[in-house]
C-alpha cells in the first residue's frame, strides 16, 4: 500500500499541476487543449537550462533541479504566448489553436534538442540526459501507519507543487483578478461593463496556464524518465485536461481526479510486480488512467458545468 501512495503521489501532484493551469485558461473563457505541448516545451527549457549548468556544480547538487524548475514555467509561459496571439489577437479557432500549439513543440523540441546538443555539447544526441530527483523523508509524520506514507519518499517538486497549488486556489477563490479571471469565463461582457480589460485577463490566464504546465512537464521528466525527449508527449496534458473535466473545472475536485489516476497506474504497477506477471504486462498497466478517464467522461459527463463563455471568441461589440 505504501508503494502504492508513494508512487501514485508522484504520478498524480505533476498532473494536478498541469490541470489548475488548465482549469486558469478555461475559467477565463478560452479552451485550452494545449496542455500537452506547453508542458513539453516547458520541460524542455528547463532540462536545457540543467544540463547547460550542471558542470558548474556537483554532482549531487540540488542547485540545477531548481534552476530547471523555474526555466521550465518561464519556457511553458512564453511558448503559451503562441496560443494567446492565435486565439485572442488573431480570434482563430482555439481548439484548431490548442492543436497547433502541441504539434509544433512536439517537433520545435526535437529540433531543438538534436541542435542543441550538437552545438552546445558536442554531442549527436536527441535528448537532455538529466538525474532522477532526490528523495526526502519527513520525520516522524512518515512513522505513522498508511498516511505516513505521504510524507516518505518525496520528490522535493511535490512540496513545491502543493505550496503553488495552494497559492494558485488562493488566487483563484479570494482575490480580485481571480474573480474577474472566472468572471470572463461566465459572462465577459459583464467584466468589460466594468472596467476591466478581457483580453489582458485572458492573456494573463493563458501564461499562467504554460507556465504551470511546464512546470508539470519539467517534474515529470526529472521522476519518471529521468531526460527529456520526444517521449515526454506520451499525453499527460489531455490527461489533465480530462481531469479538470471530470473535476468540473475546480480545484479541489480536479485533485481527486488527479490522484485516482495516479493511484491506478502505481497499484497496476504493483499488481503485476505482486503476480510476477511478465514485463510486457507494465505497459498495459500504462493505460488505466486513460481507461479510467474514458469511463468516467461517460458517465459524469452530462453534469459537466463548464464556463458559459468557454470556447466563445470575445466581441466587444456585441451584446
Amino acid at each position: 500500500m505504501n508503494i502504492i501512495i508513494i508512487d501514485g503521489l508522484s504520478f498524480a501532484l505533476p498532473l494536478f499541476i498541469m490541470a489548475i493551469g488548465g482549469i486558469y485558461c478555461e475559467k477565463s473563457g478560452v479552451t485550452m487543449l494545449a496542455v500537452e505541448g506547453l508542458q513539453g516545451f516547458g520541460a524542455f527549457t528547463g532540462a536545457f537550462a540543467a544540463v547547460l549548468v550542471s558542470g558548474s556544480f556537483a554532482g549531487n547538487s540540488p542547485v540545477p533541479f531548481y534552476i530547471a524548475m523555474a526555466f521550465s514555467v518561464i519556457g511553458g509561459g512564453a511558448f503559451a504566448l503562441i496560443h494567446a496571439l492565435l486565439c485572442l489577437k488573431f480570434k482563430a479557432n482555439q481548439v484548431i489553436s490548442g492543436v497547433v500549439v502541441n504539434i509544433l513543440a512536439m517537433a520545435l523540441t526535437a529540433y531543438l534538442t538534436k541542435l542543441f546538443n550538437r552545438i552546445f555539447f558536442g554531442a549527436a544526441s536527441d535528448k537532455f540526459v538529466l538525474t532522477v530527483s532526490s528523495r526526502i523523508t519527513v520525520p516522524f509524520l512518515s512513522e505513522i501507519p498508511v498516511l505516513g506514507a505521504v510524507f516518505t519518499n518525496l520528490y522535493p517538486f511535490e512540496i513545491v507543487i502543493v505550496l503553488v497549488a495552494f497559492l494558485s486556489w488562493f488566487v483563484m477563490y479570494k482575490t480580485r483578478f481571480g474573480m474577474h479571471l472566472r468572471a470572463c469565463g461566465d459572462n465577459p461582457h459583464a467584466v468589460d461593463a466594468a472596467g476591466r480589460n478581457v483580453g489582458k485577463i485572458r492573456l494573463a490566464a493563458i501564461i499562467i496556464s504554460g507556465a504551470l504546465s511546464g512546470l508539470g512537464g519539467i517534474c515529470f521528466a526529472y521522476s519518471i524518465s529521468a531526460n527529456f525527449s520526444a517521449n515526454i508527449y506520451v499525453g499527460y496534458g489531455y490527461l489533465a485536461i480530462a481531469a479538470l473535466i471530470f473535476g468540473n473545472w475546480k480545484i479541489l475536485p480536479t485533485l481527486a481526479a488527479c490522484l485516482l489516476f495516479g493511484f491506478a497506474r502505481s497499484g497496476g504497477y504493483r499488481l503485476v510486480q505482486v503476480l510476477q506477471m511478465p514485463s510486457s504486462f507494465q505497459d498495459l498497466v500504462m493505460i488505466l488512467p486513460y481507461v479510467l478517464t474514458l469511463l468516467l467522461l461517460i458517465f459524469f459527463s452530462k453534469q459537466n458545468g463548464a464556463p458559459r463563455a468557454l470556447g466563445v471568441i470575445y466581441d466587444k461589440g456585441a451584446r
